[in-house]
């Protein structure tokens, strides 16, 4: 059921959610633009002004890997200056009240953890671009240290501990997805009454087959969108409206 307006669509979430016993929420980048970060596929969003530089050109060029760092660090302000937006309160108010487990994410940004979410608490399928770590032995670097040495050496830096290119801790085209967190996900998907999409355009897989997959599990399904979706017509509810005006009503409930 596609909501006709704004209010009726609230007030069919809310007896959802009501209703539901446990919430997985599933967010993507439309959650954070009311925070000032842009998305990826709309008018103006970031794919549109810069190519993402895959994995393996990331891996094999040092001409790639220096781009990718200039890029993160035009980035920074944005980042440095996004707080939680109304949306991620009020997904923080649904775990602070028992009724979310946890989150599940497309997003880098680190802002769920900032909303109240504990880390461990926040599935990030798409990793986080806060910290950094070495694509060989896994170490982590905080930003700064990978901001004085690329000024200092105008490169992007190796690992100091096995000599392998530093990335941010995010997954970039062609990166293998985290196991570990896909089979949280799955099992958290497979466990919910109540799976809300949030934000997500639903086209990235494997994770646009969680809606689908909530729903062959029983449960059921809100899509919270400003554009339509390929799979709203499986939803039980889809909300066309901004984000922050549609969960806003829920933040401290």
């Amino acid at each position: 059921m596609i909501a006709s307006d704004l209010r009726s669509g609230v007030d069919r979430l809310g007896d959802m959610i009501a209703a539901a016993r446990t919430i997985v929420p599933f967010t993507g980048a439309g959650i954070s633009t009311e925070c000032g970060i842009p998305d990826f596929r709309s008018p103006g969003g970031l794919w549109t002004r810069n190519r993402p530089i895959p994995f393996d050109q990331f891996v094999a060029s040092q001409e790639a890997r220096d781009e990718s760092w200039r890029r993160r660090f035009a980035m920074e302000p944005t980042f440095a200056a996004a707080e939680p937006g109304r949306g991620h309160r009020a997904l923080a108010s649904l775990y602070r009240a028992g009724k979310a487990p946890a989150v599940i994410t497309q997003n880098i940004d680190n802002l769920h953890q900032a909303s109240g979410f504990a880390p461990d608490h926040v599935i990030e399928l798409h990793g986080n671009t806060t910290y950094a770590r070495c694509i060989g032995c896994g170490e982590t670097y905080q930003l700064d240290w990978v901001k004085r040495r690329f000024d200092a050496d105008g490169a992007a830096p190796d690992c100091t501990v096995c000599a392998e290119p530093v990335k941010t801790a995010t997954i970039s085209f062609g990166q293998a997805m985290p196991e570990d967190a896909m089979q949280r996900a799955t099992e958290l998907v497979q466990q919910c009454d109540l799976f809300i999409a949030i934000g997500s355009s639903l086209v990235v897989w494997p994770a646009a087959g969680f809606p689908m997959m909530a729903k062959n599990c029983g449960a059921r399904l809100a899509i919270i969108n400003r554009e339509p979706t390929e799979q709203d017509d499986i939803a039980d509810l889809v909300i066309h409206h901004d984000i922050g005006e549609t969960l806003g009503p829920f933040v401290g409930n």
